[in-house]
């Protein structure tokens, strides 16, 4: 995620970078892109990827409140049946 947070890229780019399969990257990049985390730009016959900066400050907000509820929750034991 560090090197779509630089610049724009294809996949082709991503596997250069990150020695992923292409296919393993796809499917990555395809539950990013329907979750929101990434935006697409098709260009020719490549598709480019980028962050989507909005989403990823509201997903960084949501993460510290869960930490702050996991640090308080953890002398909180449920008891079982």
């Amino acid at each position: 995620m560090t090197l779509l947070a630089r610049e724009t890229l294809c996949t082709t780019h991503l596997v250069e970078e990150t020695g992923a399969k292409q296919t393993n990257l796809s499917n990555h990049l395809r539950v990013l892109r329907e979750a929101g985390v990434v935006e697409t730009e098709p260009c020719g016959r490549f598709t480019y990827y980028r962050l989507r900066p909005d989403v990823i400050a509201q997903l960084a907000g949501q993460f510290a409140d869960l930490a702050a509820s996991a640090r308080t929750a953890a002398e909180n034991k449920r008891a079982c049946p």
